[in-house]
Formats: structure tokens, C-alpha cells, sequence
């Protein structure tokens, strides 16, 4: 079983190489019904201590291809982290193999191989000399390690005294300068600040580019989404669905969200405790009527209608929209807006004007949502609900990619044949 069914292979590539083969894994875990706290205690009980039997991996078979990242996701329990940790070698299971070729590199818990006693300095070394670098390569790498952590200031201080997002800056640094062929990463990354998710991603674009492979856990699924071109769901350590991160995402979604069901239409998935319904979705085009199709550059409108069975305060509105394969062009909301919406109660519209489509020649798909003001609890979700159409307009762009710069060309002639006006617009 291949982590990427019909992934198409390049003209002239030869047999696809992975860097993770996971054959037929099994582990499992003792959990005892009582503790007992010394040998005296377990002598005078009389009587073996009483334990139930955990499948934490049930038979799971999985290949991941070199060079690309890789999610695992599922709830609490299914078996995800117990994966990586055998992936990482820290666990061995009872049945079965792991292969993982070449250099591995692993963040699995926050602050795991850091001494609290220990400054952040002696604790790069220290994680560092476990992770398989000598004194003389952590010499070399020091400054880079400290600098993207940003603990200039307190690298010489206990590591008692970081506060948790310290704690995975300093040692997601150390794991990525180790410069390994397979990193893992286990969740700890939802901790970190935006600025440093910001900073983490781009190195694992960085690190993608360079040919490396990643295989990361974690409960962000708009993250996942973006950064992950396979993606494995486990389900109380049985592997559900092995294939393309987007197509797993929707069906993982689909099954765990509450009060889930497809629309009465066909279209797309729904969600949500119903106090507030969202009716209907609009694409409105140039001439303000409802539309399936636009060009780049047209003035457009999306118009939600909406009806609340029951006073909502503050409700926050979104609008998401997705090209064909499930990648997040926009998701933009009223709340990010600054746009305050104090309560509704009844039926009422909300719309997004745009000036200027910049969406390149495509089919998308629009996802609506409404949520509360923390957009931690959804009244209704509505998943590509409505599907609309894109072809060439102005800006003229049809070479590549999703959206349009509307850019200006400026050209300096290198010489007297030059033929190409000053300035060209879009």
C-alpha cells in the first residue's frame, strides 16, 4: 500500500523510493488497575497485579515517499504518537518492522531530552549529542540554533525557568539543524506563537525543497492541510484510510464532527448545534445577479443568507474558498475584518464585496461558515457548498498558479536592440 495512490510519476523517474516503510505493525500496553508504590507493597499484596491489555497498533502498513511531509491524524488515543515513537525507535513493537532510511531526527514531547537543571546552552549540546552531532558540528551550528529559537537573551538561563513555548523553540531549533534525512514531529508545534509557526513552516518548506521527508502529528487540520501531501487516519490503532492529506482531511471530518450531515442538495458536508441555519450561498457576478461563472477581475459578490432560530450574540461569519484539490486560496471572516455584528435573531443576509476577483482561470468550490465570536463552536458549517467557474479576464494570466498580482512589467533595455516598451501592464 502506497502513502500517495495515482500520484503521477515523473518522465523518466524510476521506482519510487521511500524513506518510511511501516510493514504489518502491531504494539501494546499493559494498563495496570493499581499502583503499587514499592516491592514491600507488592509482596504483601499476595497476588499478581491486575492489568487490561491496550492495542495501541493493530497490524498497520504504511510507505511514505521520500522527499515528501507526511500527517498522521485521528483522536486521542488511536495510536498516532505510539507510531512515531516506534518510527523514532523509542518504542519497539511486538510484531512486525520499520524501516526509516537515512539521518532521524525527532520532536516528540516538550522539553524530552532537556535537563531542567541545565542552562539552554549546555542543554543544545546535550540534546544535540543524543541527536548524533559532535561538539565541533554543535560549534558550528550554535549561533544558527539560538538565533531561531530567539533565546539570545536567555540561553544561559535554566531551562527550569522557559516558559512552554521556549521549551519547543529551543529544541524544534536543535532538531531541525541536526539537519536529518526523516524529522518527526508530534504536536508540540501548536504551542509556539504565530510568529514562530510562521518561522517553523517556512523551514519545512526549506526543508521539502532540500529532498527531506517529514512526518508530523497534530490536531491542526488547517496546518495539515497545507503543508502535508499524504496523510494517514488512525482509528484506536487501526489504520482507516491511508492516501492524498486533502481527501483524508474532509472524510476525518466528516466522521468526528458533531451533528455532521451531507447536505439535503448534494453538496458538499455539513455540521453544527443549529441554533442559527445558514439558507442560502450566492455568487453574484458584475451585473449583480446570482452566477456560476466570472472572469479574473470582475467585481463579485458572495452573499450568505442566514436564519437564527434564537437570539446569538456576537456570531462570527466566514467565507473559505478551495480549488478543485482541496488547497485553501482565502478564508477570510468578520471578526478578522473588525467587522462587529452584535446579534442576530431571525432571518438576515451578510456579504463580502470583492472589487476585483483575482482568481486565475479554475473551478472552485466556497465553503460558509458561522460560528460563535471565539469561532470555537459552529451554529452551522456548510463544506463547498457552491461551485463556480473562473475563465480568462483582466489581468490576462493564464500560465500558472491561483490568483493574479495584477502586477505592472518594467523593463530596463540591455542595449540598443531592444524592442520591449518601458512599462507593460497586466
Amino acid at each position: 500500500m502506497t502513502a500517495f495512490p495515482g500520484k503521477p510519476v515523473k518522465p523518466g523517474a524510476g521506482t519510487v523510493e521511500h524513506a518510511v516503510v511501516v510493514d504489518d505493525v502491531s504494539k501494546r500496553f499493559r494498563l495496570y488497575h493499581e499502583r503499587n508504590q514499592s516491592l514491600k507493597s507488592t509482596l504483601s499484596a499476595g497476588r499478581r497485579a491486575k492489568y487490561t491489555d491496550l492495542q495501541a497498533l493493530d497490524h498497520v502498513s504504511l510507505k511514505i515517499e521520500k522527499g515528501t511531509t507526511f500527517g498522521l491524524i485521528g483522536t486521542n488515543g488511536s495510536g498516532k504518537s505510539t507510531l512515531l515513537k516506534c518510527m523514532a525507535r523509542i518504542l519497539r513493537p511486538e510484531s512486525g518492522h520499520i524501516e526509516v532510511k537515512g539521518k532521524v531526527s525527532a520532536l516528540l514531547e516538550l522539553g524530552a531530552g532537556f535537563h531542567p537543571e541545565l542552562s539552554g546552552r549546555d542543554n543544545v549540546y546535550l540534546n544535540a549529542a543524543i541527536l548524533g552531532l559532535s561538539s565541533k558540528e554543535v560549534d558550528r551550528k550554535f549561533d544558527e540554533i539560538v538565533d531561531f529559537a530567539g533565546l539570545d537573551g536567555r540561553i544561559d538561563t535554566p531551562v527550569k525557568n522557559y516558559s512552554s513555548g521556549m521549551y519547543v523553540r529551543l529544541g524544534f531549533s536543535v532538531a531541525i539543524n541536526v539537519d536529518p534525512d526523516v524529522l518527526l514531529i508530534d504536536e508540540v508545534l501548536a504551542v509556539g506563537d504565530e510568529q514562530f509557526q510562521r518561522r517553523c513552516n517556512e523551514k519545512i518548506a526549506d526543508m521539502r525543497d532540500r529532498g527531506k521527508t517529514i512526518v508530523v502529528v497534530s490536531h491542526g487540520l488547517g496546518a495539515l492541510r497545507n503543508i502535508c501531501d499524504g496523510m494517514a487516519w488512525l482509528d484506536q490503532g487501526d489504520l482507516k484510510m491511508v492516501g492524498d492529506a486533502n481527501e483524508i482531511i474532509d472524510a476525518y471530518i466528516g466522521e468526528v464532527q458533531p451533528d455532521r450531515h451531507d447536505d439535503e442538495d448534494g453538496t458538499g458536508m455539513r455540521w453544527g448545534s443549529g441554533e442559527a441555519a445558514i439558507t442560502d450561498v450566492e455568487v453574484l457576478g458584475p451585473d449583480g445577479r446570482r452566477t456560476g461563472r466570472l472572469h479574473t477581475g470582475d467585481r463579485t459578490t458572495v452573499r450568505v443568507s442566514f436564519d437564527a432560530s434564537e437570539s446569538i450574540k456576537k456570531p462570527v461569519f466566514g467565507i473559505a474558498i478551495f480549488t478543485l484539490d482541496g488547497i485553501l486560496v482565502t478564508g477570510p471572516n468578520t471578526r478578522e475584518a473588525g467587522v462587529s455584528v452584535d446579534v442576530i435573531d431571525g432571518p438576515g443576509t451578510v456579504e463580502l464585496g470583492i472589487d476585483q476577483l483575482m482568481l486565475l482561470p479554475g473551478t472552485y468550490d466556497i465553503s460558509v461558515s458561522l460560528y460563535d465570536h471565539a469561532i470555537t463552536h459552529p451554529y452551522d458549517f456548510r463544506h463547498k457548498v457552491v461551485r463556480f467557474v473562473v475563465d480568462p479576464g483582466r489581468p490576462h494570466e493564464t500560465f500558472g498558479g491561483v490568483m493574479s498580482l495584477n502586477g505592472r512589467w518594467t523593463i530596463a533595455p540591455g542595449g540598443s536592440t531592444a524592442t520591449a516598451p518601458t512599462a507593460i501592464a497586466q
